[in-house]
């Protein structure tokens, strides 16, 4: 019995000294998205540790208490103190890095010496030596030094370029290492405010463009500009990092507009939410990750759900290693990105569990911390990082420090954690691209479906080989080109032996026959018709032929340029798309030209349509192989071909049509012009006729079931 104590009680020692590493259940789930734009679940970045209040803040060393009324900002010095602002309170609270209240400025005696305070603050910023305040009721910044002693204040700047009347309420402000200020006002659509520390006004930079439905551009250019319609829209938060480069956010873009960009991929930042502008107001906002930097990715738009519509960015921070994140008011999330832009996690939701925000307001970094202020609760909770993102971190900094051994290893710990995390995917493929190994990292970037790395990489093997081939290219360029040619010699001298046959052609002879049709399609058509050149089973088999180079195009297309799996290719859906339309074709020309005096039969009209379609497959064949050795940037090349070969097909059938039926020119142009909606016509009666009978099919079950059921 003492020696089975005695063991149970070293077993308990143990229990104790160990580190505990689970963490309790967040009230929210961290997530990133999928190329496609699937939810991909992830380990949590950042758990809760705590929520600070008013009371835990506590008194001052002067035995005044923090009261929290409208908390407004949230900012950290470099020494981890932490510095709240409250609108109602008009006070910025000081803390230490414990969070823990060192003191408080409420009231200041000004330049002439006479007792001030603010009115309506809004937000703070903190440099090494100063505390910047944004007095937005006084049209003011005032500031202290880090102890809290009054300084300065600075007011509107006054130029030219700002008219008298101009209403300036600073809410936001950062601070670049040369004292320059940078000026978020409420009422200000021209851009950001750049000003010198005694109020010496340099000019806007960074102004938004508005988005005008079509009535407002007409009246903009043609009636009288009022300022409803030519203004910029305005930012509403500022922060700036350590290279001096500015992280501004706005909600006043259309929601529609907003989402339009998400869905659409956009790189462009021109209504972005969030920006990244240089001292010049230009933005370099990096949006290489599958969707822009705009916040959640996915969203409802039903009149029922509790929140539906794009993300409303209202705040933006500047964390570690490159990573920064901006924060939705809508939903009460953080969005951390890496430096190219690539969504690193999402995490938070509406509540009041611990982790959880009644509403957010503002985003800070407090080292490995992450602190966001709730302006519901009146409190900010402290977010710390977990070992996942840790690691993540430490694979940022040996890929900032290109030390990609270590990132390698990183990003693969990351994978062990989180396999369908793609940065990580692409982080090991550009860290082997650096090092040379191509097809390695072609693996990774086609597991995270980066094409553009992917071609990147391949880029570099196709030149190695190119190297090493250099003189047998040409040579079987040539020989190719060799084969087209005696190929289409061969196929104008049986063209011009079966003129002369009498009777019934053969099927290869009537096969052989579209060849002449390409290039001479007035006299191909006439004797298609007239000479019996070809026939239906031609027809059809040139049909096949086209559907077969399509399904061929779906699943033999390179990777660069959306190839798909032949698992996952249907081609009944290629033969739907092909035939579906070319039928459509015939039987609204066919219907139209019986009423319009044409001269070719349902026969005729499909057998001249379906060699029409030639080049389709004598084109599109070459492209698809070209796809698996061309790289995204020489993409040119197949959209020209792919082009060449639909126009010919058109140029083709209306040529076809108007010699089987015998039109002129203008009268062809107006009926392929009625056929196009004759084919409309047709899809909405099918339709139509399909929901009847459906209808129809479901009343009469119903009524069996009712029979049965009485029965």
């Amino acid at each position: 019995m003492k020696k089975s104590i005695k063991i149970l009680l070293v077993l308990m020692a143990l229990l104790c000294v160990l580190p505990a590493t689970a963490s309790a259940a967040t009230p929210y789930t961290t997530y990133t998205y999928s190329s496609s734009g699937f939810v991909l679940y992830s380990p949590d970045a950042y758990v809760p540790d705590e929520v600070v209040d008013a009371a835990f803040m506590g008194t001052d060393a002067f035995g005044n208490s923090v009261t929290l009324e409208d908390p407004r900002d949230l900012e950290v010095d470099e020494d981890g103190n932490v510095y709240i602002v409250d609108g109602k309170q008009n006070a910025i609270y000081v803390l230490d890095k414990y969070y823990k209240s060192k003191f408080a400025i409420r009231s200041f005696v000004n330049e002439q010496g006479v007792p001030d305070n603010f009115s309506g603050v809004s937000g703070v910023f903190v440099t090494a030596d100063f505390i910047y305040a944004c007095d937005s009721e006084n049209s003011r910044i005032v500031i202290f030094d880090r102890d809290g002693n009054f300084v300065k204040t600075v007011g509107k700047p006054q130029s030219s370029l700002i008219a008298e009347n101009a209403i300036y309420r600073p809410v936001a402000v950062a601070v670049d290492e040369y004292g320059r200020m940078f000026v978020v006002s409420s009422t200000t659509f021209e851009g950001i405010i750049v000003m010198g520390d005694n109020g010496e006004f340099y000019g806007y930079i960074g102004a938004q463009k508005t988005t005008l439905s079509g009535w407002q551009a007409f009246w903009r250019k043609w009636g009288k500009n009022d300022e409803e319609t030519i203004v910029s829209t305005e930012y509403n938060n500022i922060t700036i990092d350590e290279n001096n480069f500015l992280y501004v956010t706005t909600s006043s873009i259309d929601e529609d507009t907003q989402q339009q960009q998400i869905s659409n991929k956009s790189k462009a930042g021109t209504y972005a939410p969030v920006k990244k502008l240089n001292v010049s107001g230009t933005d370099i906002m990096r949006r290489n990750g599958f969707y822009p930097p705009s916040g959640e990715v996915k969203v409802s738009t039903s009149e029922t759900s509790a929140i539906k519509g794009a993300s409303v960015i209202i705040d933006a921070a500047v964390g570690p290693q490159g990573t920064w994140s901006i924060i939705d008011e809508k939903r009460s999330k953080v969005f951390t990105y890496d430096d190219e832009g690539n969504l690193l996690f999402a995490f938070g939701d509406n509540g009041n569990q611990l982790g959880s925000i009644g509403s957010i307001e503002a985003v800070v970094y407090q080292g490995d911390k992450m602190l966001l202020l709730d302006k519901v609760n009146m409190s900010f909770t402290v977010y710390r990082r977990t070992e996942y993102g840790d690691i993540l971190i430490n694979a940022l900094k040996n890929q900032n420090e290109r030390n990609y051994d270590a990132e390698i290893s990183d990003w693969r710990e990351i994978l062990k954690r989180n396999n369908n995390f793609d940065v990580a995917y692409v982080g090991i493929a550009k860290a082997l691209y650096r090092e040379g190994s191509f097809e390695d990292a072609m693996d990774y970037y086609q597991a995270a479906y980066d094409r553009g790395g992917y071609s990147d990489s391949y880029k570099e093997i196709r030149k190695d080989w190119i190297s090493k081939f250099f003189i047998l290219i040409p040579v079987v360029v040539i020989f190719i080109a060799v084969l087209v040619v005696k190929f289409f010699g061969y196929a104008a001298k049986r063209n011009r032996l079966a003129a002369m046959k009498v009777g019934q052609k053969n099927i290869r002879e009537e096969l052989l026959y579209a060849f002449h049709i390409l290039f001479h399609p007035f006299d191909g058509f006439w004797d298609l018709k007239h000479e019996k050149r070809g026939s239906v089973r031609s027809a059809f088999v040139i049909l096949v032929i086209t559907v077969l180079a399509f399904f061929y195009q779906t699943v033999g297309t390179g990777y660069i340029f959306g190839g798909q799996d032949a698992n996952t290719a249907n081609i009944f859906m290629t033969l739907v798309s092909v035939v579906l339309p070319l039928l459509l074709w015939v039987v609204a020309n066919w219907c139209l030209t019986t009423l319009f005096d044409g001269e070719g039969s349902f026969s005729d009209v499909f057998t001249a349509s379906c060699y029409a379609l030639v080049p389709l497959p004598l084109l599109l064949i070459p492209s698809t192989l070209l796809s698996n050795i061309l790289v995204s940037e020489e993409g040119s090349f197949i959209s020209i071909i792919n082009t060449i070969a639909f126009l010919w097909v058109g140029i083709l059938i209306f040529f076809g049509m108007m010699i089987t039926h015998d039109y002129s020119f203008g009268k062809s142009v107006l009926i392929a012009a009625v056929t196009i909606v004759g084919m409309i016509f047709i899809m909405f009666i099918a339709v139509l006729f399909s929901t009847l009978i459906t209808k129809i099919i479901s009343f009469i079950f119903s009524i069996v079931d009712e029979l049965q059921y009485r029965m």
